[in-house]
């Protein structure tokens, strides 16, 4: 299937809040929406914080997806390796061949070191340029994709600290006919911190587990696409806590509550030009917090709050449900989400998210994740005689 230029990059920045411009209205009033080149890296991969309303940066029983939410969780992995590719078709029922994929793996390297690496592919479908007379003019695969390379370090027994480096490459339509576009590319850095504690009946298995996560994201340059501007990328901050009810050895329940807040700069147009536009780097990114021109209440609108409810039996089959919320200022993304999950064999994982817009007209309607996961020194249920400890691996 082939798509106009135009429609591609529409379809693109659909998972920005409402899209395509930065400044729009809600009943005749301006809004001032923060955007950024290569949303995708904000995509996310997994289908088990999928299911949970895009919640994860401090959610327990970390598998090989912490790479992307909080590589600092992987130190108190039960299984000392571990990998998982995940698959989402996107913007399937407005264009039928955009798809990511999202591969990550890791590994412990000591009793309080993880190293850890994955790579994120966006596929944006097949482009069909034309003149402007409506001559065809070729075609283009755009795509854009991220290499991460991350190392976590255990700084006490429930306190751990991890360091992101990415390359992201984004080519939209470098070597079509227009000779202007070239491949964007840009490095950039992630740091994220993480806190988990419990209290367990060893009798009863009953008990309370918490924990607090945080990280920022894609720390990095501008990226450029051949032209004389340069465009931000979606530094983002995301903190979160969870909290899990063990109702014996073998049932219990997780609550995740995330927070994120996009660090680009707000638009604010006077007289046409945007204020914030050409602010430096440190500015733009740290002063996100406070350049709204609606001041302190409206940077509060900018923050999106994505939550969810899991259920495990056995540490073996999961139920999920979640709710992604941001301001109808910002954007208005509302949408339920529900999944599934299974631990199959000890050392194989599958998990299942739907998405269930609460607006029709949605372009995120029916977006649905699966992910595949390989515990390579396999898994241990709760309670089982053959339940393992980090030590046994070091």
């Amino acid at each position: 299937m082939k798509h106009n230029f135009l429609r591609v990059l529409l379809g693109v920045c659909t998972f920005l809040p409402l899209a395509v411009s930065a400044q729009t209205t809600l009943n005749g009033t301006p809004l001032n929406i923060p955007t950024s080149s290569v949303p995708f890296l904000n995509f996310t991969p997994d289908a088990r914080s999928g299911a949970l309303g895009d919640a994860g940066v401090a959610l327990g029983d970390p598998d090989a997806n912490a790479v992307y939410w909080n590589p600092s969780k992987l130190v108190f992995a039960k299984q000392s390796k571990g990998a998982s590719l995940s698959y989402t078709p996107w913007l399937r029922n407005l264009i039928g061949d955009m798809y990511y994929t999202y591969l990550s793996g890791y590994s412990k390297v000591g009793k309080n070191s993880v190293v850890a690496g994955s790579l994120l592919y966006f596929d944006l479908g097949t482009v069909d340029f034309t003149t402007a007379t409506g001559v065809a003019a070729g075609t283009f695969n755009s795509r854009e994709y991220a290499v991460t390379a991350s190392f976590a370090q255990k700084l006490s027994q429930n306190f751990s600290l991890a360091v992101d480096l990415k390359y992201l490459n984004s080519n939209l339509a470098a070597g079509s006919s227009n000779p202007g576009l070239k491949p964007g590319a840009t490095a950039a850095a992630d740091i994220s911190t993480y806190y988990q504690n419990e209290y367990r009946d060893n009798a009863t298995g009953k008990g309370i587990g918490w924990a607090f996560g945080g990280m920022i994201s894609n720390l990095g340059g501008r990226i450029n696409y051949g032209g004389t501007q340069s465009y931000f990328i979606p530094t983002n901050l995301r903190l979160g806590t969870r909290l899990t009810i063990f109702s014996d050895q073998y049932n219990k329940f997780n609550f995740v509550v995330d927070v994120n807040k996009l660090m680009v700069p707000t638009p604010n147009i006077v007289n046409g030009v945007n204020l914030n536009a050409n602010k430096d780097y440190f500015s733009s990114v740290f002063g996100s917090f406070a350049d709204a021109p609606g001041g302190f209440s409206e940077e509060l609108k900018e923050i999106t709050i994505s939550s969810g409810v899991e259920y495990w039996y056995n540490d073996q089959f999961a139920a999920r449900v979640g709710y992604f919320n941001e301001s109808n200022e910002k954007g208005g993304r509302k949408y339920a989400t529900a999944g599934i999950g299974l631990r199959l064999q000890q050392r194989f994982g599958v998990d299942f998210s739907y998405l269930i817009p609460i607006k029709q007209g949605n372009p995120l309607a029916d977006t649905f994740r699966i992910s595949l996961l390989l515990n390579l020194t396999g898994a241990n249920r709760v309670g089982g005689d053959d339940e393992l400890t980090n030590d046994d691996f070091n």
